[in-house]
């Protein structure tokens, strides 16, 4: 009787959701709303701000509606950036497999690597928060962290419509120095902070099926196949 009872013993903690493997920590649960409660308590912060500044002070509040109007232009831009960028991160994430990206842009390429991250963002039109979707998936698909670097600074300082302006402002003979001059810092740079990097350094795992848990067909199977056995 003892022995049938041993054998049909059921964990003493198992996971309400029907996953496999040990909650998440209070300290992991904290940092996790922290973390989603963290853009919302900064923007209420700077509600607040607002607010006192404009009452405090309402015949000269000016700088209070340049700051309104400013962040007002800065949302729109994001609303219409930000959308097609994480369509296009989607696509490349989809058609584009891993092994391809790993062959030209891994830690074995070599300074081919660099002219196709160099060209990449030169091409590419947006503000600099555009790009980081891009280096993200770049990374994830196993390219090495060097020549994120360097599609990070291309797209800063080298992109084609920044080098239109420039050109038309400052002259040509400007610009050509200036890109003579900032694309080896930056390749040197890149592949600098690349030896600094902690061995073995990865980017957080996108939640998939496994972390997020099960479906619940499956949660339903594993229940009753665990009373049938019981």
């Amino acid at each position: 009787m003892s022995a049938h009872r041993r054998q049909t013993a059921v964990p003493a903690h198992p996971d309400p959701r029907g996953r496999v493997g040990n909650p998440p920590s209070p300290a992991a649960r904290v940092r996790k709303v922290g973390g989603a409660m963290l853009p919302w308590a900064l923007l209420a912060i700077t509600v607040v701000l607002w607010v006192v500044a404009a009452a405090s002070a309402p015949s000269s509040f000016s700088f209070g509606e340049d700051a309104g109007r400013n962040l007002w232009q800065f949302t729109l831009e994001m609303a219409t950036v930000l959308p097609a960028m994480f369509v296009l991160v989607g696509l490349f994430d989809v058609w584009v497999p891993r092994r391809v990206i790993e062959r030209h842009l891994g830690s074995d390429s070599g300074p081919l690597a660099v002219l196709w991250m160099v060209l990449l963002g030169m091409l590419q039109a947006g503000p600099l928060y555009a790009a980081f979707p891009v280096a993200v998936a770049l990374w994830r698909k196993g390219s090495a962290p060097r020549n994120v670097f360097v599609y990070l600074f291309s797209f800063s300082a080298l992109k084609i419509p920044m080098l239109t302006f420039e050109v038309g402002f400052l002259g040509w003979q400007f610009s050509l120095v200036r890109t003579a001059v900032t694309l080896p810092v930056f390749i040197t740079l890149a592949y600098l902070m690349e030896r600094l990097l902690p061995a073995g350094v990865t980017l957080p795992e996108e939640p998939t099926r496994s972390a997020a848990g099960e479906s619940r067909g499956e949660r339903s199977k594993r229940r009753q196949g665990g009373t049938a056995a019981s």
